[in-house]
């Protein structure tokens, strides 16, 4: 199993530079960001400062969106990085919530994502692509490389990673709604006729290493805010009883009022009071080494190949040092 690091881009930049150069240090693989720019500091600049100070670790943003830059300048902005730092990204892409919602424009459609996917894969590896309808290519593209991984949730999207993504980036850590998600995944990408082994899977969510739970569990609970932005999504799309999404995923937002943008992703963000100990639990990862260990096992066993730790609470160095000293080495095992 892989292991990766999520942050946001606040300032100083050079604070998240360092993390994640103590990340790779530790035996992460990966260094992922968020990418909204109102909210936080340009991505791909820093991703630039991130590669020229690591030698091994790949970076990309968890995740983009086909809507706040177009696809030619991601393409070109992903392959540059690629040419100076020899094919060190992943493009983590999505339909947008924070960057297109602050911005005050919806979620783009997934026909649009889909689209994009094809076209910024195209273009940083340096063939034709067609771009709202006018065909491009970026000519001093040479022997580019651009995984592309989609986030998603809903039935649809899940299909459509199936189908196109080379990668699934699962935004929680329930070993139940593991299954069910990378299942449909798979089934898509066999009805498309691709190998289901080729779609690389990645859970991303909050990792807290200590033995008090219950101050754990205050600092991760944005993380329930989080996830249900897109539920909520799934509910007005499919309704809460249809079958589409499991209920499973579901259930919790009753008590959902909305959400504060200016909190997004930060631990004590007011709008996750309806998120339960409970979600927090199965969504997370909390508690001693070991509780990590064994459930990181479970989901190897269901398929997981990236465990992408979000480190947004008050014990980053100490969970980076944590997961490279115990961790990290048990799932090498």
């Amino acid at each position: 199993m892989d292991f990766g690091l999520v942050l946001q881009t606040d300032p100083p930049a050079s604070r998240v530079v360092s993390l994640m150069r103590r990340a790779e240090r530790n035996g992460f693989t990966h260094g992922w960001t968020f990418d909204s720019a109102v909210l936080w500091q340009e991505p791909f600049v820093i991703h630039s400062q991130i590669l020229a100070h690591t030698t091994r670790l790949k970076v990309g943003p968890m995740v983009t969106n086909p809507g706040t830059r177009t696809w030619e300048v991601t393409a070109s902005t992903f392959a540059t990085l690629n040419d100076m730092y020899g094919n060190r990204t992943v493009c983590g892409i999505g339909r947008g919530d924070s960057a297109m919602r602050v911005a005050g424009r919806r979620p783009n459609s997934l026909a649009r994502l889909g689209e994009a996917v094809d076209a910024i894969r195209d273009l940083a590896e340096g063939r034709e692509a067609e771009v709202d309808g006018q065909p491009l290519r970026i000519p001093w593209v040479r022997d580019g490389k651009l995984p592309v991984w989609m986030a998603a949730y809903g039935p649809k999207a899940l299909a459509l990673t199936g189908r196109k993504a080379d990668g699934f980036i699962l935004q929680l850590a329930d070993p139940y709604l593991t299954e069910w998600m990378v299942k449909a995944v798979r089934a898509a990408a066999v009805e498309a006729g691709r190998d289901p082994a080729s779609v690389t899977v990645c859970v991303a969510a909050p990792a807290y290493v200590g033995d008090d739970l219950a101050h754990a569990r205050e600092q991760c609970r944005w993380f329930g805010g989080m996830v249900g932005n897109h539920v909520a999504d799934l509910v007005d799309r499919y309704g809460e009883h249809s079958g589409m999404v499991p209920e499973a995923l579901t259930a919790y937002i009753k008590g959902r009022h909305g959400y504060d943008y200016s909190h997004h992703g930060r631990a004590g963000n007011p709008s996750t009071d309806f998120v339960p100990d409970e979600i927090v639990d199965r969504f997370c990862l909390l508690g001693p080494p070991e509780a990590h260990i064994e459930k990181l096992k479970v989901l190897r066993e269901l398929g997981v190949d990236q465990f992408a730790v979000y480190d947004m609470h008050d014990a980053q160095e100490t969970t980076i040092d944590a997961y490279g000293a115990e961790i990290i080495p048990a799932l090498d095992r």
